[in-house]
């Protein structure tokens, strides 16, 4: 029990920094975030990253020759979705820049993170964690739930800790936060997508 403890632990530091680098980039085009909200964003990443490695888990064991053509794909789908919203929030970023001047900017609401791209951030974060379900294929489905239970809560708090950090970058660099985080996010999709191609 301790080892799945200890292998949870690390498994979800790991998995959770893409996460971690995403909240960042939340927390930097949204200083003004409350708390509910913080937990809100944190609290959608820990659920996909506890949800991915179980079903990878499930598809391991039901599945497997179909899930190992699926991997394939994996790369592909992080790299298009994060590439694809970061792209949008640089052509935001830009287009508001060319609106007014840095004073009415600076008094204008900032820009916040939608439902929908939240969701669309989870599923590219968390979709290598479905690899992870080769990892516990021969847990039983109380371990595997236990171990992607551990997972869940360490990327709950890393991403906390991301979007803290975030809006004090934020509130630095207001005026250019929307492209700030654009870029950093197709930074993530670029290192996620070789990462997993590399793992391959």
């Amino acid at each position: 029990m301790l080892q799945l403890v200890i292998n949870s632990l690390l498994l979800g530091i790991g998995l959770a920094m893409d996460a971690f680098s995403v909240s960042i980039a939340n927390g930097v085009i949204e200083p003004r975030m409350r708390k509910g909200r913080m937990y809100k964003i944190a609290g959608v990443y820990a659920v996909f990253q506890m949800m991915m490695p179980l079903i990878g888990w499930l598809l391991v064991t039901t599945i497997e020759q179909i899930f190992a053509s699926f991997r394939l794909l994996i790369p592909w789908i992080a790299l298009f979705l994060l590439m694809f919203i970061g792209g949008k929030m640089i052509i935001e970023g830009i287009r508001d820049r060319k609106k007014g001047d840095k004073k009415e900017e600076d008094k204008s609401e900032p820009v916040k993170l939608t439902f929908g791209v939240l969701i669309l951030q989870g599923i590219a974060t968390s979709i290598d964690a479905l690899s992870v379900g080769f990892t516990i294929s021969e847990y039983s489905f109380l371990q595997a739930f236990a171990s992607s239970l551990i997972i869940g809560i360490v990327t709950l708090v890393i991403c906390l800790i991301g979007l803290i950090f975030g809006k004090k970058i934020g509130n630095r660099f207001s005026s250019i936060a929307t492209i700030i985080g654009g870029v950093i996010l197709i930074l993530i999709g670029v290192e996620v997508f070789v990462k997993i191609i590399y793992s391959l």
